[in-house]
């Protein structure tokens, strides 16, 4: 069975840094596109960002140039760098993972940031 589990959410200040690592566990036969999503309280999930096995990436406007995406497919983890944190940026974030002709996600970790 395929697990996701995300780590590194928090409570920081604006205008600091997080790092969320995601690590996906079980078998996967072919792991494709890794990415993040989150949902803020009262809204939809929306993407955050993600990245291709072709090293491809797609980040929402609200994020280019403060956050990046990266991936260690050795370890079956992607990670997303958080930057320049704004309180708009709180929300429960959520990896997600396509692999195997299938979605797999997260139970979510917690980003909080104070203004």
């Amino acid at each position: 069975q395929v697990r996701l589990v995300e780590s590194g959410g928090g409570l920081v200040q604006t205008g600091g840094s997080l790092r969320l690592s995601c690590t996906a566990s079980g078998i996967i036969v072919s792991i494709g596109a890794m990415g993040w999503y989150r949902q803020a309280p009262g809204k939809q999930r929306e993407l955050v960002a993600d990245l291709t096995t072709a090293g491809r990436t797609n980040y929402a406007d609200s994020v280019k140039g403060r956050f990046t995406i990266s991936r260690d497919n050795a370890k079956n983890t992607v990670y997303l760098q958080m930057n320049s944190l704004k309180p708009e940026d709180t929300a429960v974030y959520y990896c997600n993972v396509y692999g195997d002709l299938r979605n797999y996600w997260g139970r979510g970790t917690s980003v909080t940031v104070s203004s």
